[in-house]
């Protein structure tokens, strides 16, 4: 018997919370918890009768501490996903380590407030000694590492696709086919259609300043950092065609480095049409992105946060988002001696994850993951105290539960480079 406090109820989670009920052996009991209770009674609703899983609901401001101790002591649970917001991360870290419970999440953490000034003084002085200024990093969540391990407790950081699944992609790499890595370059193609002018993937907040941010790579050792969108290239995607691609900041890039230190060069890309990236570029040029507060007919709103609620909600895309995701790793190094190549990635359908799910696949390639990292805690396949990354554990037995669950790995032994 395992009893899961899942936190969140957005698309991500819905995903997460159907494909536990599919596993229901392992997750036989869940608490679905949100700010919004009525979100998690309605999914609680369309899955009662259809699983074995005791699904029961709880409201949640993940903000407050206290609350969220509040409520892992009238439940119980073995452990906690955060599928909420990365702004909550540091927040339910603490409540886990106070009711001794194991952690888990898809994002690392990031600021909601990007102009506090305690986390200003941190933040510059992470940009000066390591030289990227993307807003997320590991760094927060890292500091954790000694209270986890001394707890006995886990927390799983980033089991989404990417940061996630590409992780565990490079510890197979690195554990089956390589005897040393060079290179990695991180792909990640969405060559799907929703057929709005402009509408993001994932929770916009998140997704915008991701994408906004000044892109940056590792190599020989340090942060190389460029303009955000100056690096483009194109690629042939199996399943999905020639995409333009643009070199991007992704946190996973900064624990390989950590954790395969021989690597000489990682770089992270994604895909973007140019009328997502013209709509972005005119949001950013008019204040549309900023974190910063501005008065309005007498009240303080948010910019970004405003353009959020004018956008469509990410988890209403399923239905009319046609095409497919690619989504892998290319790397190159030594084996024998001898000089290799090797491609792993995953290529995911929108309108099957829809038919499956509800969701598109965005939404699908994060939340598969979220449940099979949540099945190897739970059945201890994966329970090495302290806080980790994907790659810091045995890729095998995740890759394969990603094999069972919806998201087959596919491999190429003579891939062609990015250039």
């Amino acid at each position: 018997m395992n009893k899961v406090l899942v936190i969140g109820c957005g698309g991500v989670a819905s995903v997460a919370i159907k494909k536990c009920c599919q596993v229901n052996e392992v997750f036989t009991d869940l608490c679905i918890a949100s700010r919004t209770k009525a979100n998690c009674d309605r999914l609680a609703a369309e899955l009662k009768g259809k699983t074995a899983t005791q699904i029961t609901t709880a409201q949640v401001d993940a903000d407050d501490v206290q609350q969220v101790i509040d409520l892992i002591n009238l439940y119980k649970p073995d452990l906690v996903m955060n599928i909420a917001l990365p702004y909550q991360d540091l927040t339910i870290m603490d409540a886990c380590l106070s009711c001794g419970v194991n952690y888990m999440d898809t994002a690392n953490y990031e600021p909601e407030d990007t102009d506090d000034p305690l986390w200003r003084v941190v933040f510059e002085k992470r940009c000066k000694e390591k030289g990227f200024s993307a807003y997320f990093d590991y760094s927060w969540q890292w500091a954790y590492r000694e209270k986890f391990e001394k707890a006995g407790l886990v927390a799983l950081l980033g089991c989404g696709f990417d940061p996630g699944v590409t992780q565990a992609y490079c510890a197979h790499a690195k554990k089956h086919e390589f005897d040393t890595i060079d290179t990695i370059d991180i792909l990640d193609c969405n060559g799907g259609d929703h057929g709005y002018a402009f509408a993001t993937n994932f929770n916009p907040e998140v997704n915008l300043r991701e994408v906004s941010a000044p892109g940056s790579y590792w190599k020989d050792g340090h942060w190389v950092e460029i303009s955000a969108m100056s690096i483009k290239q194109e690629y042939e995607f199996d399943a999905v065609g020639q995409k333009d691609i643009y070199l991007l900041h992704h946190e996973e890039i900064e624990s390989l480095a950590k954790n395969i230190p021989e690597v000489k060069r990682i770089r992270f890309f994604m895909t973007f049409g140019q009328s997502y990236l013209t709509h972005m570029k005119c949001l950013e040029n008019v204040g549309m992105l900023s974190t910063t507060p501005v008065e309005f007919n007498g009240q303080q709103i948010v910019p970004i946060k405003f353009l959020k609620a004018l956008l469509p909600d990410p988890a209403s895309l399923g239905p009319r988002t046609h095409g497919k995701t690619n989504i892998g790793c290319i790397f190159t190094g030594k084996k024998d001696g001898k000089e290799k190549s090797y491609y792993i990635y995953n290529v995911c359908d929108h309108q099957e994850c829809y038919k499956e799910v509800g969701s598109q696949a965005i939404s699908y390639t994060t939340g598969v993951p979220a449940m099979c990292g949540a099945l190897m805690l739970l059945t201890g396949k994966w329970n090495q105290a302290g806080v980790h990354t994907v790659e810091e554990f045995d890729p095998d037995p995740f890759l394969t539960a990603l094999d069972q669950y919806g998201l087959p790995r596919s491999e190429s032994h003579s891939p062609v480079p990015v250039d």
